[in-house]
């Protein structure tokens, strides 16, 4: 496959799934939870709180990983393993853009000074369990 079949293959899966794992270090160990996703050219925001401990985490330890994509559904369900490093914005154009009414039962609205995003800049994105062959992987080059 080539890599701008591959790349068109994980915006596809990316595009029909918000919700994910992301994965932070903790004391040297792996702590995983899910989020919800938006996707900017294979750039990942995920909102969060500003004094949660994955932020913790990712100002000690920036490299993440995030899975994407699986439905439930077994052996044939492709998804996408992103890695990568995280870092946090506060750039209000951008939470503007990515607010939802949804995180209004976590935020006092999209100025809250609370609501911040993560914003994961993949590495390397690996297509897993694309019709039984083996993972595909696509190497980003951050411009």
């Amino acid at each position: 496959m080539s890599d701008q079949d591959l790349k068109a293959k994980v915006l596809d899966i990316i595009s029909k799934h918000k919700t994910g794992v992301l994965a932070s270090v903790e004391d040297n160990k792996p702590h995983a939870r899910y989020m919800t996703f938006y996707n900017k050219e294979l750039v990942l925001y995920t909102p969060t709180q500003k004094d949660t401990e994955k932020v913790e985490e990712i100002e000690k330890n920036p490299y993440v990983s995030v899975l994407l994509g699986y439905e439930q559904k077994g052996q044939t369900d492709a998804f996408i393993e992103m890695l990568g490093t995280a870092s946090i914005t506060d750039d209000q154009a951008l939470k503007d853009e990515i607010w939802e009414e949804s995180f209004s039962q976590w935020f006092d609205g999209p100025k809250d000074p609370n609501y911040i995003l993560l914003e994961i800049q993949p590495e390397v994105v690996r297509v897993l369990n694309l019709n039984g062959e083996t993972p595909q992987e696509l190497s980003v080059k951050n411009s």
